[in-house]
């Protein structure tokens, strides 16, 4: 049975067989059947984790303990309102705390605990308890965030949207800069990019340059 444990950059969590380069989790989610309920997050602390950490097998979805999530690379986790583990993702989460620092102009990089309070309130809407989003005009957003332009949901990177999908992107639009989108990626992770974060991106994106958003 495919398993309810592939996460989409607007934060839907659907059965989707293939993997993809990061794990994550957001608590336990499943019942004891490996089922999902209706709750889509147990703790704030939504992070995105390497698939494999010094060879240690784990059950994806132990009872009552975690419930392992799966995405296509880090710029679907960020849209998703996930960030780096602070455990097997070390190196990544201390550049992006630092990237954070620099945006937010802080004189120390942020705790985990007050990265994911602050990218709380900016990924869910408390209301519908769906993924929030903000408009946008391209031109204004670093590489690296996710848009929805005309019901398509794609990478912005290059002056040019590259569709999502389970297997990958695919072959950019161009996109001008004027052109208004709904932005994915909450504002704090888009921040980060523009100050220089350089995220795990799957191979059918090419290559990514982060630029400082104007």
């Amino acid at each position: 049975m495919t398993l309810q444990n592939r996460v989409r950059p607007d934060g839907e969590i659907v059965a989707e067989p293939a993997r993809g380069l990061l794990m994550g989790n957001r608590g336990c989610l499943h019942d004891a059947d490996r089922r999902l309920g209706a709750s889509r997050w147990r703790s704030p602390a939504w992070i995105s984790c390497r698939l494999d950490f010094r060879g240690v097998q784990r059950d994806v979805m132990p009872p009552g303990r975690w419930t392992a999530l799966f995405f296509l690379d880090e710029v679907t986790a960020l849209a998703a309102g996930h960030r780096p583990c602070a455990y097997c993702r070390r190196p990544e989460f201390r550049a992006f705390a630092r990237s954070w620092q620099q945006a937010q102009q802080r004189d120390d990089p942020p705790s985990a605990p007050a990265m994911d309070r602050q990218l709380h309130s900016e990924r869910v809407d408390q209301r519908t308890r769906r993924q929030r989003t903000h408009p946008a005009t391209a031109g204004s957003l670093p590489d690296g965030v996710m848009v929805r332009l005309d019901g398509t949901v794609g990478l912005l990177s290059g002056g040019a949207l590259q569709p999502w999908t389970f297997a990958g992107y695919l072959a950019p639009q161009p996109v001008p800069a004027q052109t208004s989108v709904e932005l994915l990626t909450p504002p704090s992770s888009v921040a980060a990019l523009a100050a220089g974060y350089r995220p795990l991106l799957h191979p059918s994106a090419g290559d990514l340059a982060p630029r400082p958003a104007p």
